[in-house]
């Protein structure tokens, strides 16, 4: 009997792991509920109520197939090893799949389960499935892992020119096994359902996440370059979530792009190419996990500014967080964020920027609070982006790079109608006024809304002034 151990892989079709345990005999599936790891790890309620809802669904799935689901409990990780060795003894259980997780603690957690399974003559398979590229597979030309984006951009698409990988087949229905699956759980200790309205929006399920890429590619791809920075627009493909989960693979994703792409990785479709960068970027921040480790411990990348002169600010954390600065673009993505479990990217960039540059915050403050309430919250892109918004991180904006969020306002969000989606409190004002109503003489006296909590201009150059100040330091070393 083979076992499959799932995790963020929750799928049927193109799942590495499912078709490799299926093909070598009788499989069934375990999942195993760790809300303590969960928690320590700022994981989103909405995440997890994502994650089980998904769960659910492959249950069904499954099904189908008759490959039983069982759930077994382990609240933290370190647990797993003697979770996995009991079901395995119980099932004369002879070998276990999985497909390979990237952060310091997952690969920690592998390591000892392969460990205490082959102890007992229990073989251990972990396969490349979230991923294009294996970890380590990327290198430089001396053999490290790259730093800087394009690089690695350049070489993965060399790569790609020869080697597409290819998607993985679905598993033919097995004959019953006689072993009842579990139910699955709705919701796990320490996490608070979604509410419906949350729910709505993210239905889970194998299909909804095909019919968003099929969507996507129908009919926005073409111009993704074009439309992904305005988060008043459908112009992104809205399938973080799914990927993140597993439900979708990045296989799947690269195929219906080159698909509509006539094969095309560099030419063509300008906004495919983006796309697939887009897709390149999540590898790359993987690969960062597992080249640069210390970034799984909330240390920056570029260890030279660990000592950054951050302020201890907590009032204006607390106003970033409860999405009253006074920035009314800044406000808007923070509701978006508090109400949907997503922000759009660009709005991702802009808010980390004001929280580090204009608050002077740690970075760090920022990250944790994302993963807190993402939805598609993954340490990997959630860090890499923090830290590219920080100066901190690898490929980082440079320190002097400061995006003032009244001109992103106005040149993405031109006539306010992403502001006054989630900001109703400025229906009332004009595309002028939106952006920046305490400035427009005196208007905030007319609507319920909080004066800025900093000058951007001297913030601004706060902020030049602290990094300028590492940058000395840094020569005089």
């Amino acid at each position: 009997m083979q076992l499959i151990w799932l995790r963020s892989d929750l799928r049927v079709h193109d799942n590495t792991a499912l078709a490799s345990a299926a093909a070598r005999g009788p499989c069934v599936a375990v999942y195993l509920p760790s809300p303590a790891q969960w928690r320590a790890h700022d994981d989103a309620p909405c995440k997890i109520d994502f994650w089980l809802r998904n769960l659910a669904s492959l249950g069904a799935a499954l099904d189908a197939l008759n490959i039983p689901l069982l759930i077994r409990p382990a609240q933290l990780w370190d647990q797993a090893s003697q979770v996995l060795l009991r079901l395995c003894d119980e099932l004369k259980i002879s070998a276990v799949h999985v497909n390979e997780e990237y952060g310091l603690n997952e690969t920690r957690r592998d390591a000892e389960v392969a460990q205490a399974l082959r102890s007992q003559a229990i073989e251990f398979h972990s396969h490349l499935d979230q991923l294009l590229f294996k970890p380590g597979s990327v290198l430089t030309k001396t053999g490290n892992y790259f730093q800087v984006f394009s690089q690695f951009r350049k070489v993965c698409y060399n790569r790609l020119h020869f080697s597409l990988p290819s998607l993985v087949a679905t598993p033919a229905r097995q004959a019953p096994t006689g072993i009842a699956s579990d139910p699955i759980p709705t919701q796990v200790e320490g996490f608070t359902l979604a509410s419906e309205a949350l729910r709505a929006l993210w239905p889970a399920g194998e299909d909804e996440a095909r019919r968003r890429l099929d969507t996507f590619v129908e009919q926005h791809l073409d111009d993704y370059q074009g439309e992904r920075d305005f988060p008043a627009r459908p112009g992104t493909s809205q399938i973080s979530a799914y990927l993140v989960a597993g439900v979708v693979s990045p296989r799947q994703c690269l195929h219906a792009a080159l698909q509509a792409n006539q094969g095309e990785f560099e030419s063509g479709s300008v906004g495919t190419v983006t796309w697939i960068n887009e897709l390149l970027w999540r590898e790359f921040y993987k690969h960062i996990l597992v080249g640069y480790p210390r970034v799984s411990r909330y240390r920056a990348f570029r260890p030279e500014t660990e000592a950054l002169a951050w302020r201890k600010a907590p009032e204006e954390l607390e106003a970033w967080k409860q999405a009253r600065t006074g920035l009314p673009i800044i406000d808007a993505a923070m509701r978006q964020l508090l109400e949907t479990g997503w922000m759009h990217n660009r709005l991702r960039m802009v808010v980390a920027m004001f929280l580090t540059k204009n608050l002077l915050i740690d970075w760090r403050e920022g990250e944790r609070f994302f993963m807190q309430h993402l939805i598609d919250g993954d340490l990997a892109a959630n860090n890499g982006g923090w830290q590219w918004s920080a100066s901190t991180g690898t490929d980082s904006a440079p320190w002097f790079r400061i995006f003032n969020p009244l001109s992103q306002s106005e040149k993405f969000d031109r006539e306010g109608l992403f502001i006054k989606r989630w900001l109703p409190e400025l229906n009332d004002l004009d595309r002028q006024q939106v952006h920046s109503p305490n400035t427009q003489g005196g208007l905030f006296d007319r609507v319920d809304y909080p004066s800025p909590i900093v000058d951007l201009s001297e913030s601004r150059a706060r902020a030049l002034s602290a990094f300028r100040d590492l940058a000395v330091r840094k020569g005089d070393d």
